[in-house]
C-alpha cells in the first residue's frame, strides 16, 4: 500500500550538471551521467519544503538518452581582477521522472506541533501543480529545469529495457539536522553508494543506509523559534495556504 504523502514528477530541461566531485580540482567540471540523490532531492525542497518535514527520494527515472555537450565558461577569478577560460561538460536535453515522499523530521521534536500530515501533502500538490514554489535548477544555477505532476510510470523511456551500473559515485550530504545516526549528530557527513539501473529506473536507498560515508566537519544545527524565524499555520487566523507554510527571514 503506497503512502498518502507520495508525489510523483517529471523534470526537464535543455542542460543539467551534477558535478562529480573529482572534476572540481582542476576548475573544469563535468557532470555525473545521472543525477544525484542530493540533487532530486534540492529539487522536490524547491517544490515545497519545510524544517518540520524530510524528503525521500524512492525513484528516478530516465527519460531520454544520456548526452553530454562541453562549454565553454568564463569563471570569476576572485583573487585577480581578470576571468579564466574552463571547460564545463554538461549533459544536454534531460527529463526525469520522481517518486518521493516526505517523513516528520524526527530531529526537530521544537517544530511537533506543525506535523499536520493533510495540510503539508496538499501543500505540496498545489505547489508542484504550479511549478514549485522556488526555481528549479538542474544541479547548477546555470541549468533551469521545470516540473510537472506526471506518473513515474507514464510514457515510454528510452532506457526501458536496460540495466546500467554507474560506479561508485555521491549519494549526497547529511546535514546535522537530518542525521539519524547518532556518531553524526552535529556533524556534517558525505555518503556514497554504488549506483545501479535497471529498466531504466535508478532505485535509492535512504540516506541512513548508504555504508559508504565520511564526516566532514561539526557543524551546529539551525534553530527554529516561533515567532522569530518560524511560522506554523496556528499563528494565521485563517490558516491560509501561503500562511501556514511561511518561513521568516
Amino acid at each position: 500500500m503506497e503512502k498518502p504523502n507520495i508525489i510523483e514528477y517529471t523534470v526537464f530541461g535543455r542542460y543539467a550538471l551534477f558535478t562529480d566531485p573529482l572534476s572540481k580540482t582542476g576548475g573544469e567540471k563535468c557532470s555525473y551521467q545521472i543525477p544525484t540523490y542530493q540533487a532530486l532531492k534540492g529539487i522536490t525542497e524547491s517544490i515545497y519544503w519545510k524544517p518540520t518535514i524530510t524528503w525521500v527520494i524512492d525513484e528516478c527515472r530516465i527519460m531520454k538518452w544520456i548526452q553530454t555537450e562541453s562549454k565553454g565558461i568564463r569563471p570569476i577569478k576572485y583573487s585577480k581582477k581578470e576571468n579564466d577560460l574552463s571547460l564545463y561538460t554538461y549533459l544536454r536535453d534531460v527529463e526525469y521522472r520522481i517518486r518521493a515522499h516526505f517523513e516528520w523530521n524526527e530531529n526537530r521534536p521544537d517544530l511537533a506541533h506543525d506535523r499536520n500530515e493533510n495540510k503539508h501533502y496538499d501543500i505540496a500538490r498545489r505547489m508542484l501543480e504550479r511549478g514549485g514554489r522556488r526555481d528549479i535548477f538542474l544541479g547548477a544555477r546555470e541549468c533551469q529545469g521545470y516540473v510537472e505532476p506526471c506518473s513515474l510510470d507514464e510514457g515510454k523511456g528510452e532506457y526501458d529495457e536496460t540495466n546500467l551500473s554507474f560506479g561508485i559515485m555521491v549519494h549526497g550530504i547529511t546535514y546535522p539536522d537530518e542525521a539519524l545516526r547518532e556518531e553524526e549528530k552535529g556533524k556534517m557527513t558525505v555518503r556514497l553508494w554504488n549506483a545501479q539501473m535497471e529498466k531504466g529506473i535508478i532505485h535509492f536507498p535512504r540516506p541512513e543506509e548508504c555504508e559508504i560515508r565520511r564526516i566532514l566537519r561539526s557543524e551546529k544545527q539551525k534553530l527554529f523559534v516561533p515567532g522569530k524565524n518560524f511560522s506554523g499555520s496556528d499563528e494565521f487566523e485563517g490558516g491560509g495556504a501561503f500562511g501556514m507554510v511561511k518561513d521568516l527571514g
